[in-house]
């Protein structure tokens, strides 16, 4: 029996993983087991590790971090807080290969911690460019990986590039996409109702996240997107961000908006709720990886603001516009009047849980493996 230990850190992370995660721990040949941090453990983020207990997935140990403030500098901390409890829970669990899913810093601190542990690794959605602080923590996990599961091609030619072994790296496509198209989601008007909005004029999905390089004018470009949105007469269901740097800004500038007419927020959406209302909505406006990979899968209309996701491959259902309230509101217009685009993703085809723990299972894992080296 191979056992396969997942950390995870935030209801974005594990919303991705979920289904591949349960494909994993019904392999026959499989054990898997869960490291929760961060965000998952905050009461003020939903405490999403109940969801993990509710996937029905065994939580091997819980690594509590301070959340506040939300700097840069408790970022960093925080890595080496995970790192050192990431050590003792990987000793004592033993896994034979530690998965890490994107770019951040609880990902960097596993990679670091099982690197040392002589545990191999396998790294999803390495490869990818994000132009901000994002990218340089994903190609550092991919750098300290072993076995790479790309979601798209020129990821994977971009790893080759990277002095990576070609023989470890496998085009799987995105995990988050997996189950998308099957899924039976409420009506758009039920969506509506559902968060207090009029199914009769447009709503936007609004997930705007801090970007560590520009903290400082988290709170003006939030203002920027909601008076945006305002004018445009569209309605907004908006999210809470995640905990890096500048998200205290964000949360209070939302938190201020609460209760305006056509403004409802949310600290936190279950993946199915969550999926359901990216569905259904006119459009999503942010600058979340969702609008940027699953929100092709539903031909869902996206404004991607500012640069947090600079650089990744786009499908054709993306704008992409600076943050200011004249080129969002520009931005807002352009989507209502083209509306919907048909379902097409360049992240895949929704199966790619079942070809990675086909893989975790009949990958060879040996010393060798181990003994990586730049392939240049």
């Amino acid at each position: 029996m191979r056992r396969v230990c997942y950390i995870s850190g935030t209801r974005a992370d594990f919303g991705l993983a979920r289904s591949m995660l349960q494909l994993v721990r019904d392999q026959a040949d499989l054990d898997l087991s869960v490291i929760a941090t961060g965000m998952h453990l905050s009461s003020v983020y939903g405490n999403t590790v109940e969801e993990i207990a509710a996937a029905g997935l065994r939580i091997a140990a819980r690594v509590p971090v301070p959340l506040e403030p939300a700097t840069g500098a408790t970022m960093a901390r925080n890595i080496g807080i995970m790192l050192g409890a990431f050590a003792d829970a990987l000793e004592g669990e033993q896994p034979d290969v530690v998965l890490l899913l994107g770019d951040r810093g609880e990902m960097l601190a596993g990679a670091l911690a099982a690197i040392h542990l002589n545990i191999p690794i396998a790294h999803i959605h390495g490869g990818e460019r994000s132009g901000t602080v994002d990218e340089s923590v994903r190609h550092a996990i991919s750098k300290l990986s072993h076995l790479h599961f790309a979601a798209t091609a020129e990821a994977c030619e971009r790893l080759i590039r990277m002095g990576e072994d070609p023989t470890r790296i496998h085009v799987t496509g995105a995990p988050g996409l997996d189950g998308l198209t099957d899924a039976e989601f409420p009506t758009r008007e039920e969506v509506a109702r559902l968060y207090g909005l009029d199914p009769a004029r447009p709503f936007a999905l609004a997930v705007y996240h801090p970007v560590l390089q520009e903290a400082a004018t988290a709170a003006d470009d939030t203002r920027s997107l909601l008076a945006a949105l305002v004018a445009a007469g569209t309605q907004v269901l908006a999210l809470m961000p995640n905990a890096d740097a500048g998200s205290d800004a964000v949360r209070a500038v939302l938190s201020a908006a609460m209760g305006q007419p056509g403004l409802t927020v949310r600290t936190h959406l279950t993946r199915p709720d969550f999926l359901a209302a990216m569905a259904r909505a006119d459009l999503m406006v942010g600058n979340s990886s969702a609008g940027i990979i699953e929100a092709a899968s539903f031909g869902t209309p996206v404004l991607n603001v500012g640069s947090r996701q600079n650089l990744r491959e786009r499908n054709a259902n993306v704008v992409d516009v600076p943050t200011t309230a004249a080129a969002v509101a520009a931005g807002v217009a352009r989507l209502l009047a083209q509306g919907r685009l048909p379902p097409q993703n360049i992240y895949g085809d929704g199966r790619a849980g079942e070809r990675i723990a086909r893989l975790l299972a009949m990958e060879t894992l040996d010393a060798a493996l181990l003994m990586k080296v730049n392939r240049y």
